[in-house]
C-alpha cells in the first residue's frame, strides 16, 4: 500500500501564481497512492475557479471513497478550505475531530482531523489526515488530542499531514514511529520536514519515503510503501 500526504497550497503553482485543477489532477496521479491525505484543499473557492479539489484528486487517483472536511463548520455545499482523505479502499466509518484553539489570541484559523476505518489489503486500518497550528503549544495538544482520539479505532493506525514539526517532536508527542524521513518544506530548497507519516506497531515502512516536488504548492508531497508488520 502507498500512502502520502500532501499540502497542496490550494492547487496553486509557485511559478506562475494559478490554480490549475488538472494540474493538480496530474500531480496527484503522478504519485500512485492508494490513500491520500491532503491538506489546504479548496472547494467551491473564487481562487480555485469554484473547483472541488478533493473530487479532482479522487478522481485522478480512481478513488473508491472520499470525504473533504472543511477547517471552519460551514454549511453544506458553502464555500470552504480543510483536510481530505481520498483512498482507493472503501471506508467503512468516518470520524472528525475538532481540534482545539488556544485562549491566547494568535492569528491561526481553526484546525480539524478526520478519521477514517479502511478494508484495506491486509485487513482494518485506521487513516488520520489533519494539518495541525504552527503556533508552538497548540500544535503539541492538537496532535495529542488527534492520538487520544483514535485510542478505540481499529488498530493498526497511522496519522499523516502537514504537522508543522520536525519529526523528533512529532515522534515524542505523538508516541508513533515516523515511517519516513525526509525533507519536505519549502518544495525548492527543502530544509524541514513538516509533513510526516507516522504509525503505531502494526504498521512498517516496505522501503524508504520520498518528498516528490511536484508543479504546485510550497510543500513536497511525502509518500511511503506501507506494509503490516
Amino acid at each position: 500500500m502507498r500512502i502520502a500526504t500532501f499540502n497542496v497550497l490550494h492547487g496553486r503553482s509557485p511559478d506562475d501564481g494559478q490554480v490549475d485543477p488538472d494540474r493538480l489532477a496530474a500531480a496527484v496521479r503522478s504519485l500512485d497512492a492508494d490513500v491520500l491525505g491532503l491538506q489546504e484543499v479548496d472547494r467551491d473557492q473564487e481562487r480555485s475557479h469554484g473547483a472541488d479539489l478533493t473530487a479532482v484528486a479522487a478522481e485522478a487517483v480512481g478513488a473508491v471513497d472520499a470525504r473533504f472536511v472543511p477547517a471552519v463548520d460551514v454549511p453544506p455545499g458553502a464555500p470552504a478550505c480543510g483536510i481530505a482523505l481520498v483512498s482507493r479502499w472503501a471506508v467503512t466509518s468516518w470520524h472528525v475531530v475538532r481540534l482545539p484553539r488556544s485562549p491566547i489570541p494568535v492569528r491561526d484559523e481553526p484546525r480539524v482531523a478526520v478519521a477514517a476505518v479502511l478494508d484495506g489489503p491486509f485487513g482494518p486500518l485506521t487513516v488520520c489526515v489533519t494539518h495541525l497550528s504552527f503556533v508552538p503549544g497548540r500544535k503539541v495538544r492538537q496532535l495529542r488530542q488527534v492520538v487520544r482520539a483514535l485510542d478505540r479505532s481499529p488498530a493498526p493506525r497511522l496519522v499523516m499531514g502537514d504537522l508543522n514539526m520536525g519529526p523528533r517532536l512529532a515522534a515524542l508527542v505523538s508516541g508513533l514511529r515516523p515511517l519516513a524521513r525526509a525533507l519536505t518544506f519549502p518544495a525548492d530548497r527543502p530544509r524541514a520536514q513538516r509533513d510526516h507519516v507516522l504509525a503505531d506497531d502494526g504498521l512498517t515502512a516496505a522501503g524508504p519515503g520520498e518528498a516528490v516536488r511536484l508543479p504546485l504548492s510550497d510543500h513536497r508531497a511525502l509518500v511511503v510503501p506501507v506494509d503490516p508488520s
